[in-house]
């Protein structure tokens, strides 16, 4: 048994019909990737990878990338993606604590990660089939023969993004991405007729877990991109009926004079996650297009918890119920006991998406759960009276002025409604008399011009004195990672002496 590759693999033998279809127009039959993923499984095991060894791999997205992934799990082995972004630096800190059998990067990049790979077996492969991982690989069997694994066996180790202290390993079990793939390939109704936009990035559990392990269990298509272009998009959706993507993308759509209803006519579904979508956002697109994005919750270490429903109601700003088998409450954070309807509190969760806890981290995965086994999310939100989730903003984000909570999304939200103000970022920097100062950021919508006077004047009466921002900056543009998520530390690193002298 090998519970992953039985469900989203062992289905693909003998598929005549495409799985991947590259922007070229070629395509990869499903029985085709099957043999290339048996190729990679075989050639892991030539280099000494074992079941439960951990698997490291930093390469650009491409058709073998994500045969790669297919490999690994039918090699049994522990898959850890890289975002290939990273510096030998931090690739070097990665494979220190994770400690990989093998390491795959771009021949490109070899040289730099070799010193950080040193203690493992270090192979290549690049975008366009060239490596030596490639090589070993393409004289292999293309036969599965998947290792036996159980459901609570380990599938990925995935860090998380370090914005407070060094990285956490996500532990994440067989079942944790069986179950999640197929809450959502029930919940999205997706099937075989479904041919998906996949223009994510495939080192994160969105386009990883979510996008591909879906499609696979639907026994879809995936058109596969090597990154988001958003005129290349609208080329290809006649050819497509459902898109995941990050709130960037939905922008980047609207700024395309050819997004209208006949323009995507032929899709059923776009989903959005990773990063809250501006409520703007939402209604701009479903008036041009009459689609209503969908929007949903996860994290890292859960995979998603919750979703919008495929029929009916998505508000803006909702991220919606539970999934199947899923628990979700808001608590007092301190004490864990549930609250009402309404009450800002810790998001927490239970399930079988849930992660085994943080690698070789026993003392952090301890704090991360309650008695009950729900685990502490460390987002802040709270459920309407209906059990739509919306979230508040991270734990860590909470600004307490003068001894009183603020809540940065709703600085955000009533900054956003003002005229020429694209979209903003709250944060709380020291300020010597209150504690912490709330500072906005804010970006001008396009051919206004912002004033930070002005916003600050037009958040009277709107705002509470002690939630109004002390100080507005300006930016073009405000600094977001891979998945579209605001880097709220970094604005705090720059204006942390702001009040200084105050």
């Amino acid at each position: 048994m090998n519970p992953l590759h039985d469900a989203l693999l062992a289905p693909l033998s003998g598929r005549a019909r495409p799985f991947l279809i590259l922007p070229d127009g070629r395509t990869i039959t499903g029985a085709d990737f099957l043999a290339r993923a048996a190729r990679m499984a075989h050639a892991l095991a030539a280099a000494g990878v074992a079941p439960g060894d951990r698997v490291a791999v930093q390469v650009a997205k491409s058709a073998d990338a994500l045969a790669l992934y297919a490999g690994a799990v039918m090699a049994g082995a522990v898959f850890l993606p890289l975002n290939p972004g990273y510096t030998a630096a931090e690739v070097a800190y990665f494979l220190a604590d994770a400690e990989p059998a093998v390491v795959v990067a771009d021949p490109a990049r070899a040289g730099d990660l070799a010193a950080a790979a040193a203690a493992a077996r270090l192979l290549t492969l690049g975008a366009g089939g060239e490596g030596s991982l490639a090589r070993l690989a393409a004289g292999q069997p293309a036969t599965p023969a998947p290792a036996a694994r159980a459901a609570g066996d380990l599938a990925a180790l995935l860090y998380t993004s370090g914005t407070t202290g060094r990285s956490k390993g996500a532990m994440l079990t067989q079942a944790n991405l069986l179950s999640n793939a197929e809450a959502l390939a029930g919940l999205w109704r997706f099937t075989a007729a479904d041919v998906l936009l996949h223009a994510l990035p495939i080192f994160h559990t969105h386009g990883l877990f979510v996008a591909t392990n879906v499609t696979l269990l639907a026994g879809g298509a995936m058109i596969l991109l090597p990154g988001f272009d958003a005129a290349e998009i609208l080329r290809l959706m006649p050819h497509a009926s459902a898109l995941m993507g990050v709130p960037t993308f939905y922008t980047r759509l609207l700024a395309q004079p050819g997004l209208d209803r006949a323009a995507t006519a032929h899709m059923r579904l776009f989903v959005s996650g990773s990063a809250p979508l501006l409520p703007e956002t939402h209604a701009a697109f479903a008036a041009r297009t009459g689609h209503a994005i969908l929007e949903r919750y996860g994290m890292t270490e859960t995979g998603m918890i919750t979703s919008n429903p495929f029929a009916g109601a998505r508000p803006p700003g909702s991220v919606g119920f539970p999934l199947p088998g899923v628990e979700v409450r808001v608590a007092d954070p301190a004490s864990g006991a549930p609250l009402a309807p309404g009450a800002t509190g810790m998001v927490e969760v239970r399930g079988p998406n849930v992660f085994r806890g943080y690698w070789r981290m026993a003392g952090k995965t301890a704090e991360s759960f309650r008695g009950d086994g729900f685990f502490i999310t460390g987002d802040l939100g709270r459920m309407d009276a209906e059990g739509r989730l919306e979230i508040v903003g991270r734990e860590k984000d909470l600004i307490i002025s003068g001894g009183l909570n603020v809540y940065p999304k709703e600085v955000e939200e009533a900054i956003d409604r003002l005229p020429g103000i694209l979209e903003s970022a709250v944060v709380g920097v020291p300020h010597p008399d209150f504690g912490e100062a709330v500072v906005a950021f804010v970006v001008a919508a396009g051919g206004a011009t912002a004033d930070p006077a002005a916003v600050i004047a037009g958040l009277e009466g709107r705002l509470a004195r002690f939630k109004q921002p002390k100080a507005v900056r300006v930016l073009a543009e405000l600094p977001r990672n891979s998945m579209g998520k605001v880097q709220k530390a970094e604005l705090r690193a720059g204006c942390r002496d702001l009040f200084a002298g105050a």
